[in-house]
């Protein structure tokens, strides 16, 4: 595959680091403690299909809900820094991060984020840059249980006494053929992503959905009997996830759009923000939020990659024309198709130009463009080669013109809504009438693959 670039390679550590944790729930080895985060990410394809086109997703899916690490032996020494005042008990492990003392399974919960967040960064240190098999990922593990010696209680995790596995390197070896042929076929495939825990869009926060129907209800040739989906809604169930929820913060200050340009605008800059949405919708859902400094070179590498405008400096003629040149850059495999797809993408994109409603519909526009103006701004920072540094430069003023001139332009966003709209609905018949075709041509042919043809013309030996 031509996607197999430093940013998948990168994105598939984190789905390694998730299943193993997984597989060692399964397997009876010391696992993970803790809950994933709860979400409602909806995924463009249905539970049905996704199980019917990869089942062994299904049969890993229980696998890769754990957050947190097990508790790790460090010569620790002195009390527990966690126990009730007076109550303090001899410390049997210390964090890798912060050398903090700690005694139990109990106590550790109230301390390990911290320590997750140690053995992720060394995972990914590890994994990034390099092919993510299985081979590969044995001697990364390897490398990093050489660091510790995991120690859980057996009475609390459920594990007997017995001998224990010499390390992570030997986890590979213990898994059952099934495991590692299922394992190996979502490597394979690009599929793995699915096993990482679900992310929430940030501007899912409040109702757009309603109105987002009826601006589409309305729209001409609109089929009223077609069902539109519309993302699920749930209230976050604690503070901790309520601030993920939580949008990017909106500019404090925008410049005036004639402070940026000495001549108007061009007419032509409205068809650059849907091109530049699309990248960032796909980009932050294929990095699950972005939020991971260590995978930010290639989160902006992705996002220039797919966005013409922002990396090629390319100007569109119409909306219709900017969705599908950054369609074209994920339908080609140039880069991986995330989450979303083609066409959750281009919904999305009308979503975030609807925003909150009439009275504030360029606010999620708003943040969007401040939030990869950001970002672009803090690799640039990091980046090293002068030319890499210019390209990131080039794209943040980009995002600052294009922040400036929707804040002047709402009453614009609602049009390029609608153009991405129909934009999605026609993605949707073409992919629908292509289906039928397929399976229509496989009927004829018996199977996926056209039949041999026959000889028509045969010579006979003289």
């Amino acid at each position: 595959m031509l996607w197999n670039s430093a940013s998948h390679r990168a994105g598939r550590g984190l789905v390694l680091l998730h299943m193993l944790k997984g597989l060692l729930r399964r397997r009876k080895l010391p696992r993970s403690l803790g809950n994933g985060p709860k979400g409602a990410y909806v995924a463009p394809r249905t539970k049905a299909e996704v199980t019917e086109e990869a089942p062994e997703v299904a049969e890993l899916q229980p696998l890769c809900g754990a957050r947190l690490a097990a508790p790790v032996a460090m010569e620790p020494a002195g009390l527990c820094g966690f126990c009730p005042g007076g109550e303090a008990l001899p410390a049997r492990y210390t964090c890798p991060r912060c050398n903090a003392p700690y005694c139990s399974l109990r106590c550790y919960r109230a301390h390990g984020s911290c320590a997750e967040d140690f053995y992720r960064d060394q995972v990914l240190r590890e994994l990034r840059g390099r092919n993510a098999s299985p081979s590969r990922l044995a001697g990364a593990l390897r490398r990093l249980r050489e660091q510790r010696e995991a120690e859980d209680e057996p009475e609390e995790l459920g594990l007997g006494p017995g001998p224990r596995p010499s390390g992570l390197s030997g986890l590979w070896e213990r898994l059952a053929p099934a495991e590692k042929a299922a394992f190996e076929r979502l490597l394979s495939r690009g599929e793995a992503g699915r096993l990482l825990p679900p992310w929430r869009p940030w501007w899912w926060g409040r109702g757009v959905g309603p109105r987002f129907l009826e601006e589409l209800d309305g729209a001409p040739g609109r089929d009223r009997s077609e069902p539109e989906s519309t993302p699920e809604r749930t209230a976050p169930e604690s503070l901790d996830d309520a601030a993920a929820a939580g949008p990017p913060a909106v500019p404090t200050r925008i410049p005036a759009l004639a402070s940026l340009s000495r001549s108007p605008a061009s007419p032509l800059v409205r068809f650059q923000l849907p091109n530049v949405l699309f990248a960032y919708a796909h980009t932050l859902a294929l990095y699950h939020g972005g939020d991971d400094d260590a995978l930010l070179s290639d989160f902006c590498a992705t996002l220039l990659g797919v966005s013409g405008a922002l990396g090629a400096q390319q100007v569109f003629d119409s909306t219709e024309e900017a969705l599908q040149a950054a369609a074209h850059v994920l339908e080609a495999g140039e880069h991986p198709p995330g989450p979303l797809g083609t066409r959750g993408a281009m919904q999305e994109v009308a979503r975030i130009l609807l925003g909150e409603g009439p009275v504030n519909q360029k606010g999620y526009t708003l943040t969007a463009l401040g939030h990869l103006a950001q970002t672009l701004g803090r690799a640039r920072k990091q980046a090293v080669i002068s030319e890499e540094r210019n390209r990131l430069y080039r794209a943040r003023k980009k995002c600052q013109f294009l922040l400036a001139w929707a804040n002047e332009n709402e009453a614009a966003l609602t049009p390029l809504a609608l153009d991405c709209a129909s934009a999605h609905r026609a993605h949707a018949v073409t992919a629908e009438e292509m289906a039928t075709l397929t399976g229509e041509l496989e009927r004829l042919w018996g199977g996926p693959v056209p039949p041999a043809p026959r000889t028509l013309i045969e010579e006979l030996p003289g």
